[in-house]
C-alpha cells in the first residue's frame, strides 16, 4: 500500500515505503504543520491562485492560516485555490482540501474593484474592501463564516471597537441602540405617524 496524502498535503507514508527518507519526511511534515498556523504576506498586483500540492520541497502558501494582501490591484482581482491538495498522482493522490482562512486586505484599490476568494472554478467569497474576513474551505468552494472585520483605509485595519450587548432579549420590532460608548441596549422605535415638525410645517402651509 502506498502512502497517501491528507487535506493539507501531509505525506501519509506507510510501514517500509520510505527506508531511510523517515526523518526528512517527517521534518517536512512538521513544518507543513508550522505552515498551517502561519502568516504570508501576498501581493495581489495580478491574480493569484494558492497551492497546497505533495510533499515536494518548496513554499506552498494555501497552507497558511493568515494571508495578509498587500499592493496595487489596478482592477478586480482573484485570489484562487484548489479544491484538492496533493499531486494527483500514484504513490499518493490527493484529498479534498478542508481548512480555515484569514484574509486581510491591505491592498489599495479604487472604488469598485473587487477581491474575490475562491476555489478554481466557483464562485467564492468577495473580500471586504480594506477589511478582514474570516472564511474557510469545504472542499467545493470558499465559504464566508459571517465574522467580517471593519478597516480604516487603504492598507490600514482599524482597530476594532469593543460592544456590551444587553443580558436578555428585546422586545418584537425594537432594535439595538449604542450609548456612544460601545453599552447596547434595545429600544422601541417612535410610533408611527406625522412627526410633530412635519404637523406643524403643514399647518403653515395649508392653514
Amino acid at each position: 500500500m502506498a502512502s497517501n496524502y491528507n487535506s493539507l498535503g501531509f505525506n501519509l507514508m506507510t510501514t517500509g515505503e520510505n527506508a531511510g527518507t523517515w526523518g526528512t519526511n517527517t521534518n517536512l511534515n512538521l513544518n507543513y504543520l508550522r505552515d498551517t498556523f502561519g502568516y504570508i504576506s501576498v501581493a495581489l498586483t495580478a491574480d493569484r491562485t494558492l497551492t497546497i500540492p505533495d510533499n515536494s520541497t518548496g513554499t506552498y502558501d494555501g497552507r497558511a492560516f493568515i494571508i495578509h494582501l498587500t499592493g496595487s490591484t489596478a482592477g478586480n482581482r482573484v485570489l484562487d485555490i484548489a479544491a484538492t491538495a496533493g499531486s494527483g498522482s500514484s504513490p499518493g493522490g490527493s484529498a479534498s482540501i478542508l481548512k480555515p482562512f484569514l484574509i486581510i486586505d491591505g491592498t489599495t484599490r479604487a472604488a469598485g474593484n473587487t477581491i474575490t476568494f475562491k476555489v478554481t472554478g466557483q464562485t467564492g467569497i468577495l473580500v471586504p474592501k480594506y477589511g478582514s474576513t474570516f472564511c474557510y474551505h469545504d472542499g467545493t468552494d470558499i465559504r464566508s463564516s459571517g465574522m467580517v472585520g471593519t478597516a480604516s483605509g487603504a492598507g490600514a485595519v482599524a482597530a476594532q471597537p469593543l460592544y456590551t450587548l444587553p443580558s436578555a432579549d428585546g422586545s418584537a420590532n425594537q432594535y439595538l441602540k449604542t450609548d456612544g460608548s460601545g453599552a447596547m441596549s434595545f429600544a422601541t422605535l417612535p410610533a408611527a405617524g406625522i412627526s410633530t415638525g412635519v404637523a406643524i410645517a403643514m399647518a403653515i402651509v395649508f392653514g
